[in-house]
């Protein structure tokens, strides 16, 4: 998006290290303190009927006049917290009772007039750049009044590229080893920092050493993992916490020295200070859009280097997730990141990827524990032992409780018993593995899977597997001209097609409900569908394994079960079941949204023409969020309500995102990517309905925009705006998905479409490239009344 600039030249929305590191950046010298004094906390009359200032909401009109702020630091946040914050959190939101009115100084009269400051969206914001500009180290600073003004989501879109993605980098190098050793789900005091090194990396052996030398005073711990990860070992270093080791550049100089370069990557943010699993996939979405390429590249070099050494990618790379993995999403991730590249070397990058994703594929989804040999499907059944360490000390009281009372010994010594194998209770083994199957299915915790997780081959898990295969057939195709080696094995793209037909025709047999049009988890020990509808269900559009009668029958039916005002919730209300003090709810149940099924339905039914729900479901989704923001001081949770349409709820593990004081440096990975992601399925007149805060059903009433489950175009056409994404995975797809082989045998061979013969980066003059999450310049898609265009 172009900079708009202000009398100074300066660029108003550039970002913060570039805005106070420039001609309005005053150092505490260049200014005169004694300004300070001009400014005027409001203070309502005595008799509130004859005031003409009332409180204001979120957002007021800006003024048609620039203007800009002379701003003293410490003295306008301390006046603004003490007027403002009348919850004492740090934050100016709607639920803080002040007068929503501020006067500030204005640097046009040197600090001897003043201007207001009005509504909780331009004071938060006034208290965000105050705390940014002290990150700059500056104590007084000039603010341009449209900076505190700017669209919601032209600022939001901004910030998540220019500040929160960087604030959620880590590295493992010297500078960063001390934050990323920090787990904040270690509460064992005085704990000491390890760092595990695999058996088979001396490069990473040798470097974390010396490491350790250097930074004496961390007492940093190194610990060279077995050659053979066990269960058996895995248990004994329960007590153990500690960082694993991930990919790096190494090389050695003229003098034969080791040069050692950890890979920077991203974490979701919070608590969770490691790379982990699924979350990355979407974080590298959201990255990719934003052009951080060699970001979600290093994330990928971290899977391999985790498959190689590790035998799976891991949950997250701590050493208590050893054991377990997470919904994989490798190849598509690589090919995506591929897709990105410039790199001459890309091909050969991209076959070593794949080779750990066939690795993978085999050792970890399709063998003993996970693979149902009967069905032919794939279940969460990681390979741990006994209570998983990381959780709270007394997460498992409530469960350990009736077999120690059983025993007459207290929950405390029965846990020290149990953990040390001199108590053996099958029935307490057996919940150990479904909870962590459950934790393995990402989907921690939801009544869908409790107490039966490892026993379910999942829509979910067996789309992912499903997309692997079609994957690979089609990247076998397209790049290594229908084979490639890979450890000794050559895989040819034939065999992949064979194993993707054969996952389909069993997920068709076992997962899909003709009756209710819907895909269900099937129990392999019981032998029978579960009758919780989950709206993974979606992910069968996303992975292209659905016909396209089924994808309509399905499409109808997730509308009615899972839209919800703020989004798709994650299951019905009728599948969780009731809620009392002694079966409380759980976060991946309803009327909780999450991230990943929102940009996966949306991938999904774009494809399968259904663009009109994908932009409507997408533009729920980034009113939710929006709302939060404007309303919130900044905030970007973990997750939301999307039925209630807020993140202020009590639920298991809270809600990661919330805590923080003046400004947001992070907002949660998945949810900044699944902004800039669905920022590129909305029409330019969504992008000023959501920018000026129009509720989804206002907006859908006054432009006459569809609410129901129709299609809305063939799947061989391209509405625009053409979401991001969206022509590599047709084109990649061609032939091989249900989809995408009607798509090509309805196409004579004359045909040129335009949807699979697009390239795949589009120039910029082109109309129908993807439009960037940052910018405004979003096409319309002519299906759209054009009522809509006239909205705003």
């Amino acid at each position: 998006m172009a900079g708009t600039q202000n009398s100074t030249g300066a660029d108003i929305h550039a970002p913060p290290s570039e805005y106070y590191s420039g001609p309005l950046a005053l150092k505490s010298a260049g200014i005169n303190r004694s300004r300070s004094r001009n400014y005027q906390r409001f203070h309502a009359p005595a008799d509130d009927s004859q005031s003409t200032l009332r409180r204001r909401g979120s957002i007021d009109d800006k003024s048609h006049h620039p203007r800009r702020l002379l701003i003293d630091i410490a003295t306008i946040e301390r006046a603004i917290l003490e007027q403002e914050d009348t919850n004492g959190d740090y934050q100016i939101t709607i639920e803080d009772s002040g007068p929503k009115v501020l006067k500030v100084p204005t640097a046009s009269s040197n600090g001897n007039r003043t201007i207001e400051v009005r509504g909780t969206y331009m004071l938060s914001n006034l208290l965000q750049e105050m705390a940014l500009a002290k990150d700059c180290g500056l104590r007084q600073v000039v603010i341009d009044e449209e900076r505190l003004s700017e669209n919601p989501v032209n600022r939001l879109s901004r910030m998540i590229r220019t500040t929160f993605w960087n604030g959620l980098v880590r590295c493992m190098d010297e500078a960063g080893i001390q934050k990323i050793c920090a787990d904040p789900k270690n509460t064992k005091p005085g704990a000491q920092p390890i760092i595990y090194v695999p058996f088979g990396d001396a490069p990473a052996l040798e470097y974390y050493t010396g490491v350790a030398r250097d930074l004496a005073s961390l007492n940093i711990r190194v610990v060279r993992l077995p050659r053979d990860i066990t269960p058996q070992y895995v248990k004994s270093i329960n007590n153990q916490f500690g960082i694993l080791t991930l990919a790096a550049d190494v090389s050695y100089d003229a003098g034969g020295r080791l040069v050692y370069k950890p890979l920077p990557f991203v974490v979701p943010g919070g608590r969770f200070n490691e790379q982990y699993g699924w979350d990355s996939y979407f974080e590298a979405l959201g990255l990719l859009a934003d052009g951080r390429v060699q970001l979600a590249k290093n994330m990928v070099d971290n899977f391999v280097y985790e498959i190689k050494h590790y035998g799976k990618i891991l949950n997250a790379n701590r050493s208590y997730y050893l054991t377990r993995s997470q919904p994989p999403f490798l190849t598509d991730m690589a090919l995506k990141v591929y897709d990105a590249l410039s790199d001459p070397l890309r091909d050969e990058w991209l076959r070593n990827a794949l080779s750990a994703a066939i690795t993978e594929y085999h050792t970890v989804w399709t063998c003993a524990p996970r693979l149902d040999p009967v069905t032919g499907l794939s279940c969460y059944h990681p390979t741990g032992i006994g209570m998983p360490p990381e959780t709270e000390s007394t997460h498992f009281d409530h469960i350990v409780a009736p077999y120690a009372e059983r025993l007459g010994i207290d929950v405390a010594e029965y846990k020290r018993l149990y953990a040390a194998d001199a108590i053996h209770e099958p029935e307490l083994d057996a919940y150990f593995v479904h909870d962590r199957a459950v934790r393995e299915s990402g989907h921690d915790t939801t009544y869908r899977l409790e107490r039966r997780c490892a026993s379910l081959a999942t829509v979910d898990l067996n789309c992912l597997l499903y997309r692997y295969e079609v994957d690979l057939a089609s990247a076998i195709d397209l790049h290594f001209g229908g084979s490639m080696a890979t450890d000794g094995h050559v895989s040819t793209s034939t065999e992949w097609r064979q194993r993707a037909e054969a996952r389909r025709s069993a997920m068709d047999r076992y997962l899909w409900n003709e009756s209710k049009g819907l895909y269900f988890d099937y129990d392999v020990e019981l032998k029978e569908q579960s009758a919780y509808e989950s709206v993974t269900a979606l992910w069968a559009l996303w992975a292209g394994c659905a016909s396209q009668e089924q994808a309509a029958r399905l499409v109808d039916a997730a509308c009615r079960r899972f839209e919800a005002a703020g989004g798709l919730v994650s299951g019905t209300e009728e599948s969780r079941g009731r809620i009392t003090l002694l079966r409380p709810n759980r976060q991946w149940d309803y009327p909780y949204g999450w991230a990943p099924h929102q940009m996966l339905a949306w991938c999904g039914l774009y494809a399968y023409g259904y663009a009109t729900v994908a932009r409507r479901l997408a533009y729920r989704w980034l009113y939710t969020i929006t709302r939060a923001f404007v309303d919130f001081n900044g905030v970007v949770p973990e997750k939301f309500d999307v039925v209630g349409m807020t993140h202020r709820f009590q639920v298991e593990y809270g809600n990661v995102g919330v805590d923080f004081k003046m400004v947001p440096r992070e907002g949660f990975g998945w949810m900044n990517a699944s902004y800039q992601v669905g920022l590129t399925y909305l029409t330019s007149h969504m992008r000023r309905a959501l920018g000026a805060l129009t509720e989804p059903e206002v907006f859908f009433e006054r432009a006459g925009w569809s609410t129901d489950a129709s299609a809305s175009h063939t799947p061989a056409s391209t509405p625009m705006p053409v979401p991001v994404f969206a022509m590599a995975d047709a084109r990649r797809l061609r032939g091989v998905t249900p989809l995408h082989c009607a798509l090509e045998a309805a196409l004579s061979p004359t045909d040129s479409p335009a949807y699979f013969d697009m390239p795949l980066t589009a120039t910029t003059d082109d109309p129908r490239t993807p439009a960037s999450p940052g910018s405004d310049s979003t096409a319309d898609d002519g299906n759209t009344p054009s009522t809509t265009k006239e909205l705003l």
